[in-house]
């Protein structure tokens, strides 16, 4: 029977916040020469601080316009739309994206970017045993595979979202692995995994929470610079398909031992 958390999620596309430092000039201090002797350092010039960008906001009239490729639906409509969970209780496998993109919210599936990688990758891993496309999406709870977001609110640009959404939807989402006892929870994307987190990591293995196991792949997304070809990240699927079955067998061998 499929689980959802109470409300819906999806996607693997994050823009950190970057940053702002501001330009200091180093005032004139004394320094000691090779000699011994005072002397003084000349000023270094800072180069010219560049001006603060204003926080750019969408713009009404594009948000408020139908647009063809949602059907007809203005951007505002399509912000308004929730990706179903796929979820159920002692899956392999759970995917984890950041929150709904617009597209994927508009056809109601997830990984549906032309440029995304993930479908192809998980036939040609062996994680499944047929095709499939992300209109098919559901199907994959037959595979003891399911797909959830950090996040259930559709945004352009995950860079909209605001920290006390993001803390909110980490707590949710640690709730929902203790529940659903997964043996795998699999974050789309380093950047994903760095946000839930709170701290900086390398793609594989994490630490566990609870007794499910993390893994950590690169982003699906063919826009991902340094791994730009699906056969680029095929590996990394590869690694999840090895670290499911390993604790499927040992997950197995623990119940035949147990006496009933």
């Amino acid at each position: 029977m499929e689980n959802g958390r109470g409300d819906n999620r999806f996607s693997p596309y994050f823009n950190p916040v970057q940053s702002r430092n501001s330009d200091l000039t180093s005032p004139q201090k004394p320094c000691q020469a090779d000699d011994g002797l005072l002397t003084h350092q000349t000023p270094v010039k800072s180069a010219p601080s560049t001006p603060k960008r204003k926080k750019s906001t969408p713009n009404k009239d594009r948000l408020r316009t139908p647009d063809k490729k949602f059907g007809g639906l203005t951007e505002e409509d399509v912000q308004k739309l929730l990706l179903p969970d796929h979820l159920a209780d002692n899956l392999d496998i759970i995917f984890v994206g950041i929150n709904p993109g617009l597209v994927s919210a508009y056809k109601g599936h997830h990984y549906c970017g032309n440029n995304n990688h993930f479908w192809p990758l998980l036939y040609d891993s062996g994680l499944i045993k047929e095709k499939l496309t992300y209109e098919l999406d559901f199907k994959c709870l037959q595979y003891g595979i399911g797909m959830t977001n950090i996040i259930a609110r559709t945004t352009r640009s995950a860079a909209e979202l605001t920290r006390s959404e993001i803390k909110a939807g980490k707590t949710e989402c640690i709730a929902m692995i203790e529940r659903l006892k997964p043996l795998v929870i699999c974050f789309n994307g380093k950047g994903i995994y760095e946000i839930f987190s709170g701290k900086k990591c390398q793609v594989g293995r994490q630490e566990n929470i609870g007794d499910v196991a993390v893994y950590v792949m690169p982003s699906t997304s063919g826009l991902v610079a340094q791994y730009p070809r699906k056969e680029d990240k095929l590996i990394f699927f590869q690694q999840l398909k090895e670290l499911r079955d390993q604790l499927k067998a040992t997950k197995m061998m623990t119940s035949s031992d147990d006496p009933k």
